[in-house]
Protein backbone atom coordinates (compact mmCIF):
# COMPACT_ATOMS: atom_id res chain seq x y z
CA UNK A 1 0.00 0.00 0.00
CA UNK A 2 2.72 2.38 1.17
CA UNK A 3 4.34 1.91 -2.33
CA UNK A 4 1.46 2.18 -4.47
CA UNK A 5 1.04 5.82 -2.35
CA UNK A 6 4.28 6.76 -2.77
CA UNK A 7 3.84 6.25 -7.10
CA UNK A 8 0.39 8.21 -6.97
CA UNK A 9 1.73 10.90 -5.27
CA UNK A 10 5.12 11.03 -7.30
CA UNK A 11 2.93 10.82 -10.36
CA UNK A 12 0.87 13.65 -9.19
CA UNK A 13 3.76 16.29 -8.73
CA UNK A 14 5.34 15.04 -11.89
CA UNK A 15 1.61 16.41 -13.56
CA UNK A 16 1.43 19.08 -11.66
CA UNK A 17 5.12 20.06 -12.27
CA UNK A 18 4.83 19.60 -15.96
CA UNK A 19 0.98 21.52 -16.28
CA UNK A 20 2.26 24.56 -14.12
CA UNK A 21 5.11 24.73 -17.11
CA UNK A 22 2.67 24.75 -20.07
CA UNK A 23 0.12 27.28 -18.48
CA UNK A 24 1.86 28.97 -16.47
CA UNK A 25 0.06 31.64 -13.52
CA UNK A 26 2.84 33.75 -13.02
CA UNK A 27 6.26 34.73 -14.38
CA UNK A 28 9.79 33.71 -12.77
CA UNK A 29 11.64 35.50 -10.87
CA UNK A 30 15.13 33.50 -10.29
CA UNK A 31 16.93 30.95 -12.46
CA UNK A 32 14.76 27.81 -12.16
CA UNK A 33 17.40 26.06 -11.62
CA UNK A 34 18.53 27.41 -8.76
CA UNK A 35 15.01 27.92 -7.55
CA UNK A 36 14.62 24.17 -7.60
CA UNK A 37 18.11 23.09 -6.45
CA UNK A 38 17.52 25.33 -3.56
CA UNK A 39 14.08 24.31 -2.57
CA UNK A 40 15.13 20.56 -3.23
CA UNK A 41 17.62 20.62 -0.78
CA UNK A 42 15.58 21.91 1.77
CA UNK A 43 13.38 19.19 1.18
CA UNK A 44 16.04 16.72 2.09
CA UNK A 45 16.86 17.99 5.16
CA UNK A 46 12.96 18.28 6.18
CA UNK A 47 12.40 14.97 4.54
CA UNK A 48 15.37 13.57 7.40
CA UNK A 49 13.75 15.33 10.02
CA UNK A 50 10.60 14.07 9.64
CA UNK A 51 11.54 10.06 9.03
CA UNK A 52 13.69 10.56 12.28
CA UNK A 53 10.08 12.17 14.12
CA UNK A 54 7.59 9.39 12.32
CA UNK A 55 10.40 6.57 13.66
CA UNK A 56 11.22 7.71 17.19
CA UNK A 57 8.23 9.48 18.26
CA UNK A 58 5.24 9.90 16.55
CA UNK A 59 4.87 6.55 14.76
CA UNK A 60 5.35 4.42 17.83
CA UNK A 61 3.26 6.83 20.14
CA UNK A 62 0.50 7.14 17.76
CA UNK A 63 0.14 3.13 17.65
CA UNK A 64 0.05 3.32 21.13
CA UNK A 65 -2.72 6.05 21.43
CA UNK A 66 -5.10 4.54 19.21
CA UNK A 67 -4.20 0.86 20.50
CA UNK A 68 -5.34 2.54 23.71
CA UNK A 69 -8.26 4.04 22.15
CA UNK A 70 -7.32 7.36 23.39
CA UNK A 71 -8.50 10.38 21.45
CA UNK A 72 -12.10 12.16 21.15
CA UNK A 73 -13.41 10.36 18.38
CA UNK A 74 -12.18 7.04 20.20
CA UNK A 75 -15.24 8.00 22.83
CA UNK A 76 -17.80 8.35 20.71
CA UNK A 77 -20.26 5.69 19.09
CA UNK A 78 -20.10 6.34 15.51
CA UNK A 79 -20.61 4.24 12.32
CA UNK A 80 -16.90 3.52 10.92
CA UNK A 81 -17.88 5.44 7.74
CA UNK A 82 -18.50 8.69 9.32
CA UNK A 83 -15.78 8.09 12.21
CA UNK A 84 -13.54 7.77 9.23
CA UNK A 85 -14.68 11.09 7.66
CA UNK A 86 -15.09 12.98 11.44
CA UNK A 87 -11.35 11.91 11.37
CA UNK A 88 -10.27 13.68 7.90
CA UNK A 89 -12.21 16.73 8.70
CA UNK A 90 -10.85 17.42 12.37
CA UNK A 91 -7.06 16.43 11.21
CA UNK A 92 -7.39 19.43 8.58
CA UNK A 93 -9.31 21.58 10.78
CA UNK A 94 -6.26 21.51 13.75
CA UNK A 95 -3.81 21.75 10.46
CA UNK A 96 -5.95 24.84 9.70
CA UNK A 97 -4.96 26.25 13.64
CA UNK A 98 -1.88 24.82 13.52
CA UNK A 99 -0.83 27.33 10.50
CA UNK A 100 -2.27 30.33 11.87
CA UNK A 101 -0.68 29.75 14.94
CA UNK A 102 2.88 29.33 12.67
CA UNK A 103 1.98 33.12 11.76
CA UNK A 104 1.21 34.85 14.91
CA UNK A 105 3.77 33.13 16.96
CA UNK A 106 6.85 35.10 16.18
CA UNK A 107 9.11 31.78 17.37
CA UNK A 108 6.69 29.43 15.14
CA UNK A 109 7.14 32.50 12.24
CA UNK A 110 11.58 31.97 12.42
CA UNK A 111 11.16 29.35 10.77
CA UNK A 112 7.91 29.25 8.75
CA UNK A 113 8.77 32.52 6.87
CA UNK A 114 11.67 30.02 5.29
CA UNK A 115 8.43 28.99 3.19
CA UNK A 116 7.49 32.02 2.60
CA UNK A 117 10.39 33.84 1.70
CA UNK A 118 10.66 31.49 -1.91
CA UNK A 119 10.37 34.36 -4.70
CA UNK A 120 9.20 31.88 -6.52
CA UNK A 121 5.75 30.06 -5.69
CA UNK A 122 5.48 26.74 -7.66
CA UNK A 123 5.07 23.46 -6.75
CA UNK A 124 8.32 23.08 -5.80
CA UNK A 125 7.97 25.54 -2.84
CA UNK A 126 5.63 22.98 -1.81
CA UNK A 127 8.38 20.80 -0.62
CA UNK A 128 10.27 23.53 0.47
CA UNK A 129 9.80 24.02 4.92
CA UNK A 130 12.68 24.42 7.21
CA UNK A 131 13.98 20.84 9.01
CA UNK A 132 13.16 22.64 12.15
CA UNK A 133 9.59 23.85 11.57
CA UNK A 134 9.57 20.54 10.35
CA UNK A 135 10.84 18.34 13.58
CA UNK A 136 8.37 20.55 15.40
CA UNK A 137 5.37 19.50 12.96
CA UNK A 138 5.83 15.90 14.16
CA UNK A 139 4.92 17.07 17.62
CA UNK A 140 1.79 18.36 16.12
CA UNK A 141 0.67 15.38 14.62
CA UNK A 142 0.83 13.57 17.70
CA UNK A 143 -0.76 15.87 19.49
CA UNK A 144 -3.61 15.59 16.51
CA UNK A 145 -3.81 12.01 16.95
CA UNK A 146 -3.58 12.38 21.02
CA UNK A 147 -6.39 14.79 20.48
CA UNK A 148 -8.94 13.29 17.72
CA UNK A 149 -8.26 9.55 17.80
CA UNK A 150 -8.70 9.15 14.46
CA UNK A 151 -8.70 5.50 12.45
CA UNK A 152 -5.90 4.61 11.11
CA UNK A 153 -7.48 4.95 7.24
CA UNK A 154 -8.67 8.61 8.25
CA UNK A 155 -4.69 9.67 8.62
CA UNK A 156 -3.85 7.83 5.95
CA UNK A 157 -6.60 9.02 3.25
CA UNK A 158 -5.94 12.41 4.57
CA UNK A 159 -2.06 12.33 4.62
CA UNK A 160 -2.12 11.50 0.44
CA UNK A 161 -4.77 14.11 -0.15
CA UNK A 162 -3.43 16.82 2.10
CA UNK A 163 0.45 16.00 0.23
CA UNK A 164 -1.36 16.32 -2.90
CA UNK A 165 -3.40 19.53 -2.32
CA UNK A 166 0.34 21.30 -1.32
CA UNK A 167 1.87 20.41 -4.62
CA UNK A 168 -1.35 21.79 -6.66
CA UNK A 169 -2.07 24.49 -4.41
CA UNK A 170 1.73 25.69 -4.62
CA UNK A 171 1.83 25.29 -8.17
CA UNK A 172 1.36 27.81 -10.87
CA UNK A 173 -1.08 26.25 -13.29
CA UNK A 174 -3.18 28.84 -14.66
CA UNK A 175 -6.77 27.25 -14.27
CA UNK A 176 -9.73 28.92 -16.57
CA UNK A 177 -11.32 31.35 -13.57
CA UNK A 178 -14.57 29.47 -13.96
CA UNK A 179 -12.85 26.15 -12.76
CA UNK A 180 -10.55 27.98 -9.96
CA UNK A 181 -13.76 29.70 -8.55
CA UNK A 182 -15.27 26.29 -8.66
CA UNK A 183 -12.68 24.40 -7.16
CA UNK A 184 -11.89 27.07 -4.36
CA UNK A 185 -15.63 26.70 -3.20
CA UNK A 186 -14.34 22.75 -1.92
CA UNK A 187 -10.41 22.71 -2.32
CA UNK A 188 -7.26 25.12 -1.62
CA UNK A 189 -6.29 26.08 -5.45
CA UNK A 190 -3.48 28.01 -6.86
CA UNK A 191 -4.99 31.80 -7.13
CA UNK A 192 -6.18 31.19 -3.33
CA UNK A 193 -2.83 30.45 -1.83
CA UNK A 194 -1.12 32.73 -3.92
CA UNK A 195 -2.77 35.67 -1.83
CA UNK A 196 -1.28 33.92 0.72
CA UNK A 197 2.05 34.18 -0.22
CA UNK A 198 1.69 37.73 -1.12
CA UNK A 199 4.54 40.37 0.36
CA UNK A 200 1.16 42.54 1.61
CA UNK A 201 0.64 41.02 5.42
CA UNK A 202 -2.87 41.49 5.43
CA UNK A 203 -3.47 39.73 2.38
CA UNK A 204 -0.97 37.00 3.68
CA UNK A 205 -3.14 36.97 6.38
CA UNK A 206 -5.82 35.08 5.08
CA UNK A 207 -6.71 31.56 3.10
CA UNK A 208 -5.08 29.41 5.75
CA UNK A 209 -6.39 26.19 4.71
CA UNK A 210 -3.76 23.22 3.19
CA UNK A 211 -6.65 21.09 2.40
CA UNK A 212 -10.41 21.68 2.67
CA UNK A 213 -11.11 25.48 1.99
CA UNK A 214 -14.29 25.44 4.28
CA UNK A 215 -12.43 26.52 7.32
CA UNK A 216 -11.77 29.98 5.81
CA UNK A 217 -14.95 30.35 4.86
CA UNK A 218 -16.28 29.49 8.31
CA UNK A 219 -13.82 31.84 10.37
CA UNK A 220 -14.13 34.75 7.42
CA UNK A 221 -10.47 34.80 6.04
CA UNK A 222 -11.33 33.28 2.62
CA UNK A 223 -10.01 35.79 -0.12
CA UNK A 224 -10.41 34.94 -4.10
CA UNK A 225 -10.64 38.98 -5.03
CA UNK A 226 -6.50 39.80 -5.75
CA UNK A 227 -5.68 39.75 -9.26
CA UNK A 228 -2.44 37.59 -9.82
CA UNK A 229 -0.91 40.35 -11.69
CA UNK A 230 -1.08 42.22 -8.93
CA UNK A 231 0.94 40.16 -6.40
CA UNK A 232 4.41 39.82 -5.44
CA UNK A 233 4.88 36.98 -3.62
CA UNK A 234 7.20 36.57 -0.60
CA UNK A 235 8.08 38.56 2.68
CA UNK A 236 8.79 42.11 2.30
CA UNK A 237 12.49 42.39 3.94
CA UNK A 238 13.65 39.22 1.95
CA UNK A 239 12.39 40.50 -1.99
CA UNK A 240 16.25 40.15 -2.88
CA UNK A 241 17.59 36.93 -4.56
CA UNK A 242 20.65 37.66 -2.44
CA UNK A 243 18.38 37.74 0.93
CA UNK A 244 17.57 34.10 -0.04
CA UNK A 245 20.33 31.92 -0.73
CA UNK A 246 20.87 28.69 0.88
CA UNK A 247 23.17 29.37 3.70
CA UNK A 248 20.91 32.19 4.28
CA UNK A 249 17.71 30.41 4.64
CA UNK A 250 19.23 27.62 6.61
CA UNK A 251 20.17 30.01 9.31
CA UNK A 252 16.49 32.11 9.16
CA UNK A 253 15.25 31.17 12.06
CA UNK A 254 18.45 32.94 14.62
CA UNK A 255 17.11 36.46 12.71
CA UNK A 256 14.95 38.19 14.68
CA UNK A 257 11.39 38.52 12.91
CA UNK A 258 10.30 42.36 13.86
CA UNK A 259 11.11 44.03 10.61
CA UNK A 260 9.90 41.29 7.99
CA UNK A 261 7.32 43.31 6.89
CA UNK A 262 8.46 46.92 8.04
CA UNK A 263 8.80 47.69 4.08
CA UNK A 264 5.71 46.05 3.54
CA UNK A 265 3.23 47.08 1.09
CA UNK A 266 -1.00 47.65 1.76
CA UNK A 267 -3.66 45.91 -0.18
CA UNK A 268 -5.66 49.10 -0.63
CA UNK A 269 -3.92 50.06 -3.80
CA UNK A 270 -5.31 46.84 -5.64
CA UNK A 271 -7.33 47.09 -9.00
CA UNK A 272 -11.05 46.90 -8.94
CA UNK A 273 -13.15 44.29 -9.85
CA UNK A 274 -16.11 44.20 -12.29
CA UNK A 275 -19.48 43.77 -12.36
CA UNK A 276 -19.60 40.15 -11.50
CA UNK A 277 -16.55 39.38 -8.87
CA UNK A 278 -14.03 38.20 -11.48
CA UNK A 279 -10.79 40.19 -11.22
CA UNK A 280 -10.50 42.29 -13.84
CA UNK A 281 -6.91 41.15 -14.70
CA UNK A 282 -6.46 37.95 -14.74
Amino acid sequence: MGSKRGAFLALGFVAIAVLEEVRPLRRRVEKKSRHVLRDLTMAAMSAVATAFMQERLVGPRAEKVLAQGQGLLRQMTLPRPLRVIAGILLLDYTLWVWHWVNHRAPFLWRFHRVHHVDLDLDSWTGLRFHFGEMTLAGVVRLMQIRLIGPDAASLTIWQALLLLSIFFHHSKIALPWTVERALSAVIVTPRMHAIHHSEVREEMDSNWSSLLSVWDRLHGTFRLDVPQDAITIGVPAYLGPGEVTLPKIMVMPLRPTDGDFSRGKSGMHRAPFGEHGTPLRQ
